[in-house]
């Protein structure tokens, strides 16, 4: 690293002021002081001036100017406290959706976004946890289920829904998926509209005899409701419902849910159920929770976790979409940065898709512009 970053230490300057008086990113601000690498799109003397002016105004003696530029090998050990803390802070840093610009898709010769949403199953990364999840969705709609598939924001569970529509389509499948809209959906009636039981069973229906007017009694409806399950079922298909944003269910739902799950035909289950919602739906979901306690004993609650273990073989799968080789484009030191920066130190990990494909994307966006050839360990954390 140069010794201007000793010298500004010295200072008690932040290298975060000098890349707002030279106009750059605080990304490109680290290569320079880490690497000595200036970016192309800047002439280099023109940078080298502003920062020795910005320098003396700040106090800096001729002496040190004469050297700031020069490399020196500095360890960690002798970083000021302030960068040592913001190595080691447990603050994981998220990043608001990114899309890969045009320049770095020229520059690492990107054909498509490595990121975008998988086109069909076999684009799909299948970690353990995603083929467990994966199978018990296959299973509830083949046999009879009620499952709830709980992760984080971006951690897959969207794109599992959609992988289990293609199989049931291209395998043909004769499993009708009902699917209710949730636009507005609420837990209670005071932020919003609560997904009611009769809103689920109107749903139902619409699917199966969509040229049917619904009863107005409650006991006729549910009736018919039964009929129409059991006439279908006769006829071979199987019934699926899955319910999105299921966090937003309220609890008095989610206990009719379960009055669903038991209509039957003899032995055989007239409805599987899928809910998928973020760790809220865990939480309402949780065997202490006694309000719950029927609709707790009959589904089986199913997490996706981080991709910890996965991020390498996951980046591999990713780029090789893309038609590139990930040691082309992330070194070893890089892929460790990124697991760092998403996980801190391993007290909570963010280490899923979406997190991952928003940081990498500013990566590559950052590089192309200020020229690396590839990520490095600083990049990745400075973004």
């Amino acid at each position: 690293m140069l010794i201007l970053k000793s010298v500004m230490a010295g200072l008690g300057l932040k290298q975060a002021s000098l890349a707002r008086v030279l106009d750059l990113s605080p990304a490109a601000m680290s290569q320079i002081i880490n690497h000595d690498l200036w970016p192309k799109s800047f002439n280099k003397s023109d940078l080298q001036s502003r920062t020795m002016s910005w320098l003396e105004d700040k106090g800096a003696q001729p002496e040190q100017l004469k050297t700031v530029f020069e490399m020196a090998g500095l360890s960690q050990a002798t970083l000021p406290t302030s960068k040592k803390q913001s190595l080691e802070k447990d603050d994981v840093m998220l990043l608001r959706k990114q899309h890969l610009t045009q320049k770095a898709r020229q520059t690492f010769k990107l054909t498509r976004d490595p990121f975008m949403d998988p086109r069909s199953s076999e684009e799909v990364f299948m970690t353990p946890d995603a083929r467990y999840v994966r199978e018990s969705m296959r299973a509830a709609a083949r046999h009879g289920g009620f499952i709830a598939v709980v992760g984080e924001s971006g951690s897959g569970k969207s794109t599992l829904r959609k992988d289990l529509a293609e199989w049931a389509r291209e395998e043909q499948k004769p499993i009708i998926m009902i699917e209710p809209y949730v636009l507005g959906m609420e837990d209670n009636d005071i932020k919003g509209k609560t997904l009611k039981a009769r809103n689920i069973a109107e749903a139902i229906l619409a699917e199966l005899v969509p040229h049917e007017k619904p009863k107005r009694s409650q006991d006729a409806f549910y009736r018919q409701l039964h009929e129409a399950l059991r006439e279908s079922h006769r006829a071979g298909n199987r019934h699926l419902l899955v319910i999105e944003e299921a966090q937003g269910l309220s609890i008095p739902t989610l206990k009719h849910l379960k009055r669903f799950f038991e209509l039957e035909e003899g032995f055989s289950r007239l409805l599987s159920i899928i809910l998928i919602g973020q760790t809220e739906l865990g939480q309402k979901l949780d065997e202490r929770n006694p309000s719950v306690r029927e609709v707790v004993q009959r589904c089986e609650v199913v997490n996706l976790r981080p991709l910890d273990a996965e991020l390498e073989n996951y980046l591999h799968h990713r780029f090789a979409m893309a038609n590139r080789s990930l040691v082309e484009l992330m070194g070893d030191e890089a892929i460790q940065a990124l697991r760092q920066k998403l996980s801190g130190r391993g007290n909570h990990s963010v280490l899923y898709p979406l997190a991952i494909h928003n940081v990498v994307t500013a990566a590559l966006n950052e590089a192309a512009e200020i020229g690396l050839p590839k990520l490095n360990s600083d990049l990745i954390l400075e973004v």
